[in-house]
């Protein structure tokens, strides 16, 4: 039975509860799925307790944005401990520094002749840890852009007049934190930032796996990942990266699995 490593709920910037995930989950025969919001595990309980009910095993995770050379690295951790104090104080810290971020953007929109706000932004986000896509949903709400890709290119990508970089961790930083709170730590989606250099020092801080098989990837790049994974002893992984339909990527619930002996190894490596 196949499983679907990646997948983000209306706690980060998906567009499903972790309720309706588990639900899709169900009626695609999914036999386990991993919940890996950005930075929170916010949405986690929820999917376990939908889980539970649904006969669908869900894997704790998180994606971790970390930066590198100019670029961000994804860090994918599964199976991560929920209580851990030391990985739920970092997990706040990042939370606050996403919300500084967002003050700054907006009061920067403001000066642009944009009325957006923050109780807005907030209000789109739910509980979910703010990003830009939030933003640019309450862009549209006041009719500033038509669409998510537009307020992106306009006015909140990277160099655009309302953009704000954020605090990111360091790669090795990112891997060694999932570590320590007993998870299993993957590189994510390494076809859409080339992160060759950094894996001798990613495995050294302990990564566990490489993500292969990502809508993103061609099939040749898979094949790559794969034939990499096994060089360096690590574990080949996938998943949809399913955010909402005509999301950039990860568009198709379920369109990236892999079997359920993936998971099982990242049992092996976790704790």
């Amino acid at each position: 039975m196949p499983a679907d490593m990646h997948i983000h709920t209306t706690y980060s910037d998906g567009g499903s509860t972790p309720g309706e995930i588990v639900g899709m989950a169900k009626l695609l025969k999914l036999e386990a799925i991993a919940i890996t919001d950005h930075d929170t595990i916010a949405g986690i309980q929820q999917a376990l307790y939908a889980g539970v009910a649904n006969g669908v095993e869900v894997i704790p995770g998180i994606e971790l944005g970390s930066y590198s050379q100019g670029e961000e690295i994804h860090i994918l951790g599964y199976l991560v401990d929920l209580s851990d104090r030391l990985f739920l104080e970092k997990l706040a810290a990042l939370c606050e520094a996403r919300v500084y971020r967002m003050k700054r953007m907006i009061e920067k929109l403001q000066e642009l002749g944009f009325p957006v706000t923050m109780e807005m932004t907030k209000d789109i986000s739910g509980r979910g840890s703010l990003g830009r896509p939030h933003l640019a949903a309450a862009m549209i709400k006041i009719g500033a852009v038509k669409t998510i890709f537009e307020a992106f290119e306009k006015y909140i990508g990277e160099g655009c007049p309302a953009y704000v970089s954020r605090y990111k961790m360091a790669p090795v930083e990112a891997v060694a934190l999932i570590k320590s709170a007993g998870g299993a730590p993957v590189l994510a989606h390494p076809g859409l930032n080339r992160p060759g250099y950094l894996l001798e020092d990613l495995i050294k801080a302990g990564l566990a796996g490489i993500e292969a098989d990502h809508p993103s990837h061609s099939t040749e790049q898979s094949n790559y990942f794969k034939r990499l994974a096994r060089q360096k002893g690590l574990i080949a992984t996938g998943g949809s990266d399913y955010h909402s339909p005509g999301h950039k990527e990860g568009n198709r619930f379920g369109m990236t699995t892999v079997p359920y002996s993936v998971v099982e190894e990242l049992k092996k490596r976790a704790g």
